[in-house]
């Protein structure tokens, strides 16, 4: 990735969301800004108490230029609802801001993990977006998320639903809302369960 720099040097000073969301667009960090249509900057108020972190854009998003709109950002309202979280006084976000894809033999465009490099490559955005928002709560949506802020070793099947310490702010890992879209069908409904649970925990730590 030597002629890829990281996003550091396209991170202004600045602690002003939309300025940090202009810049963005201008990233070329890593590679993933080739492909993708668009960057997926995070989205909401800018004095949110919680701050949910995913793992990347998917198609939808990629599309929309807006984080959680597709499938699992349906069920992530649902389970937010579930909650009692009003997803409008929140501040979604995630830890790669460009999709990551392959395609198939048609057009579809399927989702590919990002490496830990890329996620690295990304990182200042988000540790950008943490300082502006400054929020007591972060919620860790999957593995990717909860690895970029709380180190590589961290295990979400270890931690889920515990309240962690994250700076000055209080965190709760659980699974992204991608996974309970995973789930046999007769599994589900528990999933989906588990997710309300955890944003529940998240939830508590704002009274």
């Amino acid at each position: 990735m030597a002629k890829f720099p990281g996003a550091a040097t396209f991170v202004p000073d600045t602690l002003d969301l939309d300025d940090l969301a202009m810049s963005a667009r201008e990233c070329r960090g890593c590679d993933l800004w080739e492909p993708a249509e668009h960057v997926v900057f995070g989205a909401g108020s800018a004095g949110a108490r919680m701050m949910l972190v995913g793992e990347q854009p998917g198609d939808q998003e990629d599309r929309r230029a807006a984080p959680f709109v597709g499938p699992a950002g349906i069920l992530l309202n649902r389970a937010l609802a579930q909650a009692d979280i009003d997803r409008e006084v929140t501040y979604v976000t995630n830890a790669v801001k460009h999709f990551k894809f392959t395609r198939g033999s048609g057009p579809r465009r399927i989702h590919q993990k990002p490496l830990r490099s890329e996620v690295t490559a990304c990182h200042p955005w988000l540790q950008a977006e943490l300082r502006a928002v400054d929020p007591e709560v972060v919620v860790l949506l999957g593995a990717t998320a909860a690895q970029a802020l709380m180190g590589p070793s961290f295990r979400i099947g270890a931690s889920r639903g515990e309240i962690l310490a994250l700076g000055d702010a209080k965190a709760v890992a659980t699974v992204h809302p991608s996974a309970v879209l995973r789930t046999d069908d007769a599994e589900r409904d528990a999933a989906f369960d588990g997710l309300v649970a955890d944003l529940r925990v998240a939830a508590g730590l704002l009274t």
